[in-house]
C-alpha cells in the first residue's frame, strides 16, 4: 500500500456566498476523521487552520486524548489521535510530508463540484497501491477549496454522487467514504 497522507483545510474556502473564509474546526471532525484515517491506514491525518485560537481548540481536544487517564479510558479513540498534525497552512503539511518520505506527495484534492480534470477513484487506488510515492488528498470544509487551492492539486478526484440532486455531505462522511474506495480490502 502506497503511503497516503490526508488534509482537512479549513483555509482558503469559500462560504455559501463564495467569500473566501476561514472555518472553524469541530471536535467531531478531529475525532471522527481520525478514526478514519486509522482504519484505513493513513500515515497522517492534518489539520489545517490559519487561526491561532481554533489551533489551540484542536490541541487542547488533541492533548485531553493523549493523556494517561484518557488513554486507559478509550485507547482506542486515543491510537486514532496519534495520526493528528496541526498545521497554520498547506504548505507546512506539504514540508512535513517531504521531510518524512524525501520527496513531495502528489497531491489529490477532493470536491463536490464538476471538475474538469477528475481522477477516478479506481485508478487513483490502483496508483496508489503500486507506487512507493507518497501521496496527500484534501478534504476540504465550509462550501469547498477555493479555485486557487484546487489548481495546486495535481489532480481532482471524481466528487461522490447520490441518486438525487442534493449534494452536500459533512467532511467526515466524504472523507470515510473516500478512504474506503481508495483503500479499503
Amino acid at each position: 500500500m502506497g503511503n497516503v497522507y490526508i488534509a482537512l483545510l479549513h483555509h482558503p474556502v469559500y462560504n455559501k456566498r463564495k467569500d473566501v473564509v476561514a472555518t472553524c474546526i469541530t471536535g467531531f471532525d478531529l475525532h471522527d476523521i481520525a478514526r478514519s484515517a486509522a482504519t484505513f491506514g493513513v500515515k497522517k491525518y492534518f489539520v489545517v487552520n490559519p487561526m491561532p485560537a481554533q489551533r489551540e481548540f484542536a490541541s487542547r481536544i488533541f492533548d485531553f486524548w493523549q493523556d494517561e487517564g484518557s488513554l486507559e479510558f478509550n485507547w482506542t479513540r486515543a491510537e486514532a489521535f496519534k495520526l493528528i498534525s496541526i498545521k497554520a497552512d498547506l504548505d507546512e503539511a506539504i514540508k512535513e510530508i517531504e521531510a518524512i518520505e524525501g520527496v513531495r506527495p502528489k497531491i489529490i484534492a477532493t470536491s463536490a463540484k464538476g471538475e474538469e480534470k477528475r481522477l477516478e477513484s479506481r485508478n487513483l487506488r490502483l496508483e496508489i497501491r503500486n507506487a512507493n510515492s507518497p501521496y496527500l488528498i484534501l478534504f476540504g470544509t465550509g462550501w469547498g477549496m477555493t479555485d486557487e487551492l484546487l489548481s495546486r492539486a495535481d489532480a481532482i478526484l471524481e466528487p461522490i454522487t447520490g441518486n438525487s440532486a442534493y449534494n452536500h455531505l459533512s467532511v467526515r462522511a466524504a472523507t470515510a467514504i473516500i478512504l474506503d474506495r481508495l483503500l479499503g480490502d
